[in-house]
């Protein structure tokens, strides 16, 4: 499998009426229409937006949807999230047609899971993270890949300065994350400058070379912090290499690896990057995130929500961990999941 991949900046959609699923569903459509999903796809992605918006706001409590195009084995997908501050519930009684906690037919969520390829639930005291993800109908069985990401700006800007891309060449997964200095139309420029540059780097390329291929493209801008991991696909090897505030962990059984960034700034100034050489068994679960999100998590507070999808495990981080004052990227990934 081949990819080249640049996140797109996630939409956020309030729910705290009932007015606002009409909103959650045009904008699923949109997605839809962008992931060139066909007429009848595209209606399976708007019924799925309109259930989990209808949950939100009459079982939750209102909250937030989070929806964005991903990639796929063969072709894009849309995923819709959905995040709230409710008493909760249990997946497997929510599935079954006619359970309901709200005086409801109890069809929402039977409704969601049979139009998606992959549906997750994390519930607790915090409240509810509902994940969907919905693809083609024509695609494969294995059309999910095992991945998850969340990038958004700072609250009243439109412009994202952080960034990533995932590309897959070569028995070689290559995930870069860049967070332009500050925030605003100038940080996103400055990011959206090295995702470009990551786009064009050749099959096989190493984390120090790729950091150079960065602040060569990143020269004009006022720069930011990067972080590049090159994973093999055949071995679980890994090489890592960041320059200034990216945050990388290796969530590994029980146990938690940081993968460590040197000072400076990619595009202005950095001494030559670092490589580390890592391991990631199958099964690893990978996190980068900038410095939007706080630091101190730890999968230890979250019993089993390292196994479950990435794209779960970041929304839940996010949820929890989202600092409020700055542009926020995080990206997870398992390895061993992108054959």
């Amino acid at each position: 499998m081949d990819l080249n991949f640049s996140g797109p900046v996630t939409r956020v959609v309030t729910i705290e009426e009932t007015t606002q699923v009409g909103q959650a569903r045009r904008e699923a459509l949109s997605l839809a229409s962008q992931a060139g999903f066909n007429e009848g796809d595209a209606g399976r992605v708007a019924l799925a937006a309109t259930e989990l918006a209808t949950n939100l706001w009459r079982h939750g409590g209102g909250g937030r949807m989070y929806l964005s195009v991903i990639a796929g084995h063969d072709g894009p997908g849309v995923e819709l999230c959905t995040i709230d501050r409710g008493p909760g519930f249990v997946l497997a009684q929510a599935l079954q047609d006619g359970y309901s906690t709200g005086g409801s037919q109890g069809l929402g969520m039977g409704v969601i899971a049979r139009q998606s390829r992959v549906m997750d639930v994390w519930s607790d005291d915090r409240g509810t993270v509902v994940l969907a993800r919905i693809h083609a109908e024509r695609a494969p069985r294995n059309a999910d890949l095992a991945y998850g990401a969340v990038r958004l700006p700072i609250k009243h800007e439109d412009a994202c300065g952080d960034a990533w891309h995932l590309q897959v060449q070569a028995r070689q997964l290559t995930l870069t994350m860049i967070d332009g200095l500050g925030h605003g139309v100038l940080a996103a420029a400055a990011s959206e400058a090295g995702v470009r540059a990551s786009a064009l780097a050749p099959a096989g390329e190493g984390a120090v070379d790729r950091i150079a291929r960065l602040h060569a493209g990143l020269s004009g801008s006022r720069g930011g912090a990067a972080a590049v991991a090159c994973l093999s696909l055949d071995n679980g090897a890994i090489d890592f290499a960041g320059v200034g505030n990216i945050a990388g962990s290796l969530l590994i059984a029980d146990t938690s690896r940081g993968m460590a960034s040197m000072p400076g700034i990619v595009g202005v100034q950095y001494r030559k990057a670092q490589a580390f050489a890592l391991h990631a068994p199958a099964g690893t679960l990978m996190v980068m995130h900038s410095d939007g999100l706080q630091a101190r998590w730890s999968m230890r507070d979250y019993p089993g929500l390292q196994h479950r999808h990435p794209a779960l495990v970041v929304a839940v981080l996010h949820r929890d961990f989202d600092r409020g004052r700055d542009d926020v990227c995080v990206v997870a990934l398992r390895a061993g999941a992108f054959e």
